[in-house]
């Protein structure tokens, strides 16, 4: 393989992707194939951050559906997040990458607060970050949590992991046979077709700065080490 073409990428993990295939929860032979992916690019001496979602637990938007106040549901979305970062944590230690949680809201037991500058020397001692508990605010996504601290520790670009696609759709490829894959598009237009790249807020704050959108697919083990070292895989999202 090429020499990376990136120093510094966030990885935007949803929860499904470490389900496997149960119904619900982590699964651990995933979370270890998952650890293996990022152990690959972190030996590359690339720096590497995660937002981890929490669709495999719970889902804030559901909680709010059934009559929950929204905001008690996306902070019961946000510890749910916590949930999956730990495991996480350990899956890598055990394959000896040194790894750091930190989290939005105070779990001081368990995980560092976030603090941008510390977060940023882990980042440069070669060391992974997990970002758990999205933006700590509740009516914010994780995707918007992903475009955010990207953006806040200098990124170069976000790794939208997804479970199942090989990337943007021109429609919902599992209801729609005739959806077709988009190699490549703007932020913008994007936007403008309400595309399911990720929240509108997350993809504003990435057109804003600039920031580029990997979106593959985490199915295929190699896909995390073909982005970085400059291979064109699933969609990309840029400025221009």
């Amino acid at each position: 393989m090429p020499e990376p073409v990136f120093r510094r990428v966030l990885l935007k993990l949803s929860g499904e992707s470490l389900m496997g295939d149960l119904d619900y929860g982590t699964d651990p032979e995933r979370l270890k194939a998952v650890a293996h992916q990022i152990r690959t690019v972190h030996d590359r001496g690339v720096e590497m951050a995660i937002v981890v979602g929490a669709g495999n637990i719970y889902r804030g938007m559901a909680g709010a559906a059934a009559g929950m106040d929204r905001a008690t549901a996306d902070y019961l979305g946000m510890l749910a997040t916590v949930l999956n970062a730990l495991p996480l944590q350990d899956a890598l230690e055990k394959l000896g990458v040194h790894v750091r949680v930190q989290s939005a809201i105070s779990v001081a037991e368990v995980a560092e607060p976030y603090i941008r500058r510390r977060a940023m020397r882990h980042l440069e001692k070669g060391r992974v970050v997990i970002f758990a508990a999205g933006t700590g605010n509740p009516f914010f996504t994780t995707d918007t949590a992903a475009a955010l601290r990207a953006t806040e520790i200098h990124a170069e670009a976000i790794l939208m992991a997804k479970n199942g696609v090989e990337g943007v759709y021109s429609a919902d490829p599992r209801e729609d046979p005739d959806a077709q894959m988009i190699p490549e598009i703007t932020h913008m237009e994007a936007l403008r077709r309400e595309l399911k790249v990720m929240d509108a807020t997350a993809l504003a704050l990435c057109m804003e700065n600039r920031l580029p959108l990997y979106v593959f697919n985490m199915d295929d083990e190699r896909n995390i080490d073909r982005i970085v070292c400059g291979e064109r895989v699933g969609t990309l999202v840029t400025t221009s």
